[in-house]
């Protein structure tokens, strides 16, 4: 019976070592998710019918707006811009990802984020270390640092309405629009 349970033990501490060793988002999704984001301009066409036919047929074929960002799930600890190994297994997956010939021509902000802990003035400052720690790891893995912005929001844009929950220290990345 001791022996049944303590093989039962390490049975689930080996798989829930496994389970977080994987990334939440592999690099072909990662690809397909921001290959889709690229903004084109404006489109144009020509309708021939009815000011009414053509104002209906624009509607209905317009696509409901796609989110701009991707949330990595890079999130830190309180006081913290250290990259933990949760953190760096999923960065690896963005480097790859960013390096793949289909994003090659888009550039990208890493967005630093805190919870409310703090004065705005550290808040920003530790948003900033966040998004630059990031940064240097992508750079470090092999991402050209002129297609990333690292920028601080402070306190600003809370992911969770509780604006002291750990998940507001977190950065996201979004694709450089200018």
């Amino acid at each position: 019976m001791r022996w049944g349970s303590s093989a039962l033990a390490l049975a689930a501490v080996l798989f829930s070592t496994h389970v977080y060793a994987d990334p939440l988002q592999k690099s072909e999704d990662i690809v397909k998710f921001f290959a889709g984001q690229g903004n084109l301009g404006a489109s144009r066409g020509i309708c021939v019918g009815t000011e009414e036919e053509c104002k209906s047929k624009a509607e209905k074929n317009e696509a409901p707006p796609q989110k701009a960002g991707l949330d990595m799930m890079i999130n830190f600890a309180l006081d913290s811009a250290q990259l933990d190994q949760t953190a760096r297994t999923e960065l690896d997956e963005f480097a790859k990802a960013l390096k793949d010939n289909r994003l090659s021509t888009f550039s990208f902000v890493v967005e630093g984020h805190t919870d409310a802990t703090g004065t705005d003035r550290y808040n920003q400052d530790l948003s900033q270390r966040r998004a630059q720690s990031v940064a240097a790891f992508l750079e470090a893995n092999g991402v050209e640092s002129a297609r990333l912005e690292a920028i601080g929001l402070g306190k600003s844009h809370p992911r969770v309405a509780n604006p002291y929950d750990p998940v507001n220290r977190r950065v996201e990345m979004r694709i450089r629009t200018e």
